[in-house]
């Protein structure tokens, strides 16, 4: 049996006391503020979705931009009277030649000879030039001609007109070293039985594929391009030149690439139809609220107005590059995706954007 503990000498002992346990302090007050009057939003506050945020969903193609096609050719007044006075002014011109050959014989018949020759060798180029520009008129025709005859064979049940739209494709792609293993293997399926629409969706696959990401890199480079240029370069007019530049030399890569390769009347009427199709799109108009769309509100607000300016700049040349793929591409985009400006983001902001496409 253990004896209780001792208490320490000198230690005095508490006096008993009772307490109550409301002595304690009290818990801070929370303040009241006061609530917010219902009120609307001002057209200033814009508010981005997270379906819609580019760098939350890094998969997703932005603004679906619609099929560019060729405008409808029709006869204008300006048109009528652009030839009549265009006539009027050869006629001009000839009597003057002739006038001025009379002239020259007179004085010397040396010299009347010359301008004989001179005006032979004159005419003799003129006759190359428009040989030429009418057979980069035909290409782009041939072109947009294969394109429809397949977008009609398409919907038939025999292969027959297919297989000439192939053939036609074939012939028009047969001096691009790229489509040496496509054409290959549509001519081991000759004597296979193909529906129109898988016959047309192989030839697609294998002719135009390797094209087409020929045609992604043109765009790509042009894009990076323009955008360098416009963030260093001092002057606005400096940025406006090497657009227009870099967007001729774009459509005129991309019409070659698919076996266009027009002349200088060709390629003013392609340049045309692209800025007209730029135009109808709503396409032309660039300023922050593009910048937002691609890059999201909050990162645009941090970027600086010259690299604002030439991610812009680089993203509507690359729609540019799009048009013209568009309209120089020999079918339609079916059995292959369609490329969209969402796929030229990564490689015109990698920094903003990450390797791997997440913010």
């Amino acid at each position: 049996m253990s004896k209780p503990p001792i208490d320490p000498p000198n230690v005095p002992r508490r006096a008993p006391a009772a307490f109550t346990y409301e002595d304690d302090d009290a818990a801070p007050e929370i303040p009241q503020t006061e609530r917010r009057k219902p009120a609307s939003f001002s057209g200033e506050v814009v508010l981005t979705p997270d379906e819609e945020d580019p760098f939350l969903n890094p998969e997703q193609d932005l603004s679906s931009l619609p099929v560019a096609t060729p405008r409808k050719r029709h006869t204008s007044f300006a048109s009528i009277a652009a030839g009549a006075f265009g006539i009027l002014l050869s006629l001009a011109l000839g009597l003057w030649t002739d006038q001025l050959i009379r002239d020259l014989f007179s004085r010397a018949d040396w010299l009347g000879y010359a301008a004989l020759a001179v005006l032979a060798v004159g005419i003799l180029a003129v006759i190359a030039i428009v040989i030429r520009e009418t057979a980069g008129m035909m290409r782009l025709a041939a072109v947009q001609t294969i394109k429809a005859e397949a977008d009609a064979a398409i919907l038939e049940t025999r292969p027959a007109r297919a297989r000439a739209v192939v053939s036609r494709l074939t012939g028009l792609l047969g001096n691009k070293p790229e489509t040496a293993k496509g054409r290959a293997t549509l001519k081991a399926t000759e004597g296979d039985v193909i529906d129109p629409p898988h016959l047309i969706a192989l030839a697609e696959r294998e002719l135009l594929g390797p094209l087409d990401r020929r045609a992604r890199a043109l765009i790509v480079n042009s894009s990076k391009r323009v955008s360098i240029v416009t963030a260093v370069s001092p002057r606005a007019i400096v940025d406006l030149l090497y657009v227009l530049f870099e967007a001729a030399r774009l459509i005129r890569a991309m019409a070659e690439l698919y076996g266009g390769r027009p002349g200088t009347l060709g390629m003013l009427r392609l340049m045309r139809d692209v800025l007209a199709h730029l135009a109808v799109t709503g396409s032309i108009a660039v300023g922050d609220s593009l910048v937002q769309q691609v890059l999201g509100h909050g990162l645009a607000s941090k970027l600086s107005a010259r690299l604002g300016e030439g991610v812009v700049n680089g993203l509507m040349t690359a729609r540019i590059g799009i048009a013209a793929m568009d309209l120089c591409r020999p079918l339609t985009f079916r059995a292959l995706k369609r490329p969209g400006i969402g796929d030229f983001i990564g490689d015109l902001t990698p920094s903003m954007t990450g390797r791997n496409g997440n913010p």
